[in-house]
């Protein structure tokens, strides 16, 4: 299970759908009600993102048995034209953590394509 972040009030930088779209990039086979639990967010509210994700072509996923496998699109560019040229990889690398960082090693920062399956080329 996810670690739940805190409480939190007031606005924040990161939108629901970055939120989710790097909860799942940090663990693709990661399940709804733990994405919800993460991203302080309802279940519905998440299969809502995710069904935008998937309409948009920024997530798909495979379904085996009752475990989905998600696999974000790392080329795709960001929606909002103040964005224009960024990708989805550009925005995972900023909310990504890898293996060291949830482990307490040195600061460093994942590369998003190793968790969306991309080669980064």
């Amino acid at each position: 299970m996810v670690a739940v972040p805190g409480s939190h009030t007031g606005w924040t930088f990161i939108t629901n759908h970055a939120r989710v779209l790097a909860a799942i990039a940090d663990n693709p086979n990661i399940r709804i009600r733990d994405i919800a639990a993460h991203c302080r967010l309802t279940e519905r509210a998440v299969q809502r993102i995710i069904s935008d994700l998937e309409q948009d072509g920024y997530l798909s996923h495979t379904r085996e048995g009752r475990t989905n496998t998600y696999r974000v699109e790392p080329d795709k560019v960001l929606r909002h034209p103040a964005e224009a040229g960024l990708t989805v990889a550009a925005l995972l690398s900023l909310l990504v953590r890898d293996e060291t960082d949830r482990i307490g090693g040195p600061g460093s920062r994942s590369d998003p394509l190793a968790a969306t399956g991309g080669t980064g080329q």
